[in-house]
């Protein structure tokens, strides 16, 4: 996990459990393994306790959690790596709040290839450090009109956490990867009668800065990595694969 704000951590007990009933769905029968900044630790053990009752009266020993519904959980940090069949995943620390900050991104690396995950941040020199060299890079992304919205404090506050288009072409120019992708994408406005800033307007502040392959993320998208970067998505209709573009 990358930080615990709620947006970001509420489908675990779905993905823990689901995964978990048995004599269906997932049926894993091992703990799930869960990492992440200060605070991860302690969350998991209450999410143990809050489902409790659930756990116990699916298990064939009542009093007893079967292994598939145990978590094994830990806090980590910066310079965090894991390591397993050939795939390197390495922490480092970004800027996502002005408090309390342990908010995390993250280095894949396998096979000579490599994605960076910035999780929520403002910009960050210490991600682009970390990012170095990297062939995709998935960075969030926050905007809204300049006016009225920049004009609310609301608004100011939330873009004050998150990276703006500009920022994020100056991380990509930075960074020099073979193709940049906007996730967690935050539109904002505060007046119904200006809309919020179109996707169009986000690939044009953005190409101000950096004149790259970019992508806008979107779910079942897939992007597979080789000497070049080819992205496929699926189309709502037919559910079928759709090439995109190959970078």
């Amino acid at each position: 996990m990358t930080h615990l704000h709620s947006d970001h951590v509420v489908g675990i007990p779905d993905v823990w459990l689901t995964g978990w009933i048995p004599a269906a769905y997932g049926r894993r029968a091992t703990p799930l393994e869960v990492w992440g900044p200060a605070g991860t630790k302690d969350m998991m053990a209450h999410l143990e306790k809050a489902f409790a009752w659930d756990i116990q009266t699916r298990s064939k020993e009542k009093n007893k959690a079967e292994d598939g519904a145990k978590v094994n959980a830990q806090d980590i940090e910066e310079g965090f790596i894991y390591e397993q069949d050939g795939i390197k995943v390495i922490a480092f620390q970004v800027n996502h709040a002005t408090f309390i900050d342990s908010a995390l991104g993250y280095r894949i690396d396998y096979a000579g290839r490599s994605v960076i995950l910035s999780g929520d941040t403002r910009y960050s020199a210490n991600l682009v450090r970390f990012a170095k060299g990297a062939d995709v890079i998935i960075q969030e992304v926050a905007a809204a009109p300049d006016k009225p919205g920049k004009s609310s404090a609301l608004v100011r506050q939330i873009l004050g956490f998150h990276t703006s288009p500009e920022e994020a072409g100056r991380v990509f120019k930075q960074v020099k990867p073979k193709l940049a992708v906007y996730s967690h994408i935050v539109l904002l406005t505060t007046d119904a009668t200006i809309p919020p800033p179109t996707v169009a307007e986000l690939i044009s502040r953005t190409q101000k800065v950096y004149d790259g392959a970019l992508e806008m993320g979107e779910d079942l998208l897939t992007i597979t990595i080789g000497d070049k970067v080819a992205v496929t998505k699926f189309a709502s209709s037919s559910k079928k694969k759709v090439p995109e573009a190959i970078r």
